[in-house]
């Protein structure tokens, strides 16, 4: 089976009670659209986990955009040359953008880490997708985080630029493609969709799988297979 979720931000518990409740099996695919990371206390965890599932395919959100550029510039031996080269305005700028935006958890989570961890996760994160298309039984879905900025039918998907793709936000009155789904996160569906509150959002061939976890709401994952919701 396929199933997609995103927009985990730190909830470990929540991700692996979800994990239970889909019968997660190494026979299954999960694709997980971006912001693992912040806002909660276990972010690490979740993605030392994801990381020894070769069957789960993780894609970027601006969450992991902030943090791996942060978390790669400090995270240097003290030189004075490590101080003039990495810690600039410009680090200390994004620094403080991520912090605001729920960086601190993942941060001191980050720095309990030992150096090889702290290494591989970085690296696992530097291989992170910004979108894909994927074909389940008859039907065709473009996953992204955020959204397919400046959109054209037909544009590829390569064609779009990645940054743009996971800080801009869909809109969710708009039928992208007549003939295939697109899947985003990013945007809680609460916020777009009062009637959604804490579910998944699916119109104009579009699903919305940012349920809200992270403002008290639920978890939410689609399989692709039969469109069956699951929420944690």
């Amino acid at each position: 089976m396929t199933y997609v979720m995103s927009d985990i931000h730190g909830q470990y518990e929540k991700y692996r009670k979800m994990l239970e409740k889909i019968a997660f099996s190494d026979d299954d695919t999960l694709y997980i659209l971006g912001d693992v990371l912040d806002r909660g206390d276990e972010s690490m965890k979740i993605l030392y986990d994801m990381s020894m599932r070769p069957n789960v395919i993780p894609f970027m959100g601006n969450h992991e955009h902030m943090a791996e550029y942060v978390l790669r510039k400090l995270n240097v031996e003290i030189t004075e040359q490590s101080l003039e080269n990495n810690f600039t305005v410009d680090v200390l700028r994004a620094l403080n953008e991520w912090y605001e935006n729920g960086g601190q958890p993942t941060a001191k989570e980050f720095s309990r880490l030992s150096i090889d961890d702290r290494e591989y996760l970085l690296d696992y994160l530097s291989e992170f997708s910004f979108y894909e298309e994927i074909t389940v039984g008859e039907n065709t879905f473009v996953l992204v985080h955020g959204a397919l900025y400046d959109f054209s039918p037909e544009k590829e998907l390569d064609d779009y630029h990645p940054l743009f793709c996971i800080y801009n936000r869909a809109d969710y009155t708009k039928t992208y493609y007549p003939d295939k789904y697109l899947i985003t996160g990013h945007t809680p569906t609460y916020l777009f969709a009062p009637e959604c509150d804490g579910k998944i959002y699916r119109k104009n061939r579009h699903i919305a799988i940012d349920c809200g976890v992270c403002h008290g709401k639920n978890l939410g994952c689609i399989r692709l297979e039969d469109f069956k919701e699951f929420y944690v």
